[in-house]
């Protein structure tokens, strides 16, 4: 006689508080639908337990970009509850383990940090050793200036430009922090899907990346970069256009 196995429970991702919303999409929906469903997904997104909030798909480009420039600091404008600067450091401490850079670090700016540091502190208690948390207005040249007495001196920098999202903070992440750049290295501006109306997910998104960054691409200071919407790999991106390599 066969013996009956009682029946398993059957496991469902959406169960398992340490993994992102599922994003359930209908085959036969629209690309918008499905972009709606990803960019929901993606802002409650976690890393290392803290907020990440980035497209899977953007930090796939990230890790290129990181691969194919070895900065050995990240500058991040903008970190929110932590998790984009643990990601930032994982990917550069395995840059090290390659050998292809050293001493690696991540210099991260919030206005107010509180919700940063918990994150951090939730996810990693020794956190300080290879991030430094910047509390200052990226607007406030003085923020630069911190930023600038702790980068070592010539060292390759990446800047992820993730902050309020509007005309002015865009504007200024790019006059004070593009100088970090070395030729050949990237700056990364987060976020214009925010200016584009099929993109929005929601009628509180800010806008004015796009119109900040074109408007300063054509200074002389932008002159020293091209746009690359070659670098948008995957199709699907946040960062409409925000993906910028600098050249001279």
């Amino acid at each position: 006689m066969r013996r009956h196995r009682p029946a398993r429970p059957r496991l469902r991702a959406a169960d398992d508080p340490r993994l992102p919303p599922v994003a359930v999409v209908d085959r036969n929906s629209t690309v918008r639908e499905f972009w709606m469903t990803r960019a929901a997904q993606a802002v409650r997104d976690v890393y290392a337990g803290a907020p990440l909030l980035k497209l899977p798909e953007d930090l796939r480009v990230y890790e290129h970009l990181l691969w194919a420039s070895t900065p050995q600091v990240v500058i991040e404008i903008g970190a929110a509850g932590g998790g984009s600067s643990l990601w930032f450091r994982d990917r550069l401490r395995t840059l090290a383990s390659y050998r292809r850079i050293s001493d690696p670090l991540v210099v991260t700016i919030e206005l107010d940090p509180s919700r940063t540091i918990d994150g951090l502190e939730s996810a990693d208690p020794d956190w300080r050793s290879s991030i430094r948390l910047v509390a200052g207005d990226v607007c406030d040249p003085a923020t630069a200036q911190q930023v600038r007495d702790i980068v070592p001196p010539g060292a390759q920098v990446l800047v992820s430009e993730d902050s309020a999202h509007v005309y002015e903070t865009t504007w200024s992440a790019l006059t004070y922090f593009s100088p970090f750049v070395q030729p050949g290295g990237y700056f990364v501006v987060e976020d214009g899907c925010g200016d584009i109306e099929e993109l929005r997910l929601e009628d509180s998104w800010p806008r004015g990346v796009l119109r900040a960054l074109h408007d300063w691409l054509a200074t002389e200071q932008g002159q020293t970069f091209r746009a690359r919407p070659d670098l948008e790999l995957y199709g699907l991106t946040t960062n409409v256009e925000g993906y910028l390599q600098r050249v001279r």
